[in-house]
């Protein structure tokens, strides 16, 4: 009888993982789906009680959270706190944000907002991070929130997609650098996801109708539709995969 090869665990007992941004929306969803596959997550944003909240509501599930306040834009605050923690085998560099604007309105201090948060800030928080990973012989996972709007361009969007098409070229640059010591860098981009952050972008129908049109599948993303993306990165699952990007877009960037 032959010997059937075995499917890689996605289970990721054992494992620690920080998710940032971590108090509600895409980042909740994240640190929920590694728990719930059996990794210990630390929850850091800057709302302490989003997080407690959200690491109790961990905890009931039968999952293992902390809780690490932590202001992604104060670099030094960051690299004390990831220095002291044990070390991490997982990273979902998620925290981020958007002012959708023309280009023409965009000043210096909208820039500076945009980009030092979705890649100043997450350039800094994975060299934390990988930094004690290598000081521990870690082989871990480090999981960028990148965004379709990081592989095709959208109007109103030329800072976010500055943003996330310098995550893209981050993370495979990083691969290389990181491939030796046996720790892997991918991205995950999204399509427009309802979370808290976005729904007041939908309240307009003619914003919706045009996404929609978009949207192959024909419905807007939830946060749902990422928590399988990111176990199985994190995971056994996805050993050969590093610099790469998995795209859940419904079908935007296809045409």
């Amino acid at each position: 009888m032959a010997a059937l090869p075995k499917t890689p665990s996605f289970r990721l007992d054992g494992t620690r993982a920080l998710v940032t941004g971590a108090g509600r929306g895409i980042g909740l969803a994240c640190a929920a789906a590694l728990a719930e596959a059996g990794a210990h997550v630390a929850l850091a944003a800057r709302s302490l009680d989003e997080l407690e909240d959200a690491a109790a509501a961990i905890r009931a599930e039968g999952g293992s959270a902390e809780v690490l306040p932590l202001n992604v834009m104060d670099l030094a605050g960051v690299r004390a706190a990831i220095k002291q923690a044990e070390p991490f085998d997982i990273l979902v560099n998620n925290a981020g944000g958007n002012r959708p604007m023309s280009f023409v309105d965009a000043t210096e201090e909208d820039f500076d907002a945009v980009v030092d948060l979705n890649l100043k800030a997450a350039f800094f928080v994975a060299q934390a991070v990988v930094t004690r990973m290598i000081e521990a012989g870690v082989k871990g996972s480090i999981i960028h929130m990148g965004s379709q709007m990081g592989h095709v361009g959208g109007a109103r969007r030329s800072l976010y997609c500055a943003s996330k098409w310098a995550i893209e070229g981050l993370n495979k640059a990083i691969a290389l650098d990181l491939a030796p010591h046996g720790i892997r860098s991918n991205t995950i981009a999204p399509t427009f996801i309802e979370t808290p952050m976005t729904r007041p972008f939908f309240e307009d129908k003619a914003f919706v109708d045009s996404v929609l049109s978009k949207i192959k599948l024909g419905r807007l993303g939830q946060v749902e539709d990422l928590m399988g993306a990111v176990v199985f990165l994190a995971s056994g699952a996805s050993a050969l995969m590093t610099g790469a990007s998995l795209v859940v877009d419904g079908g935007w960037t296809a045409e």
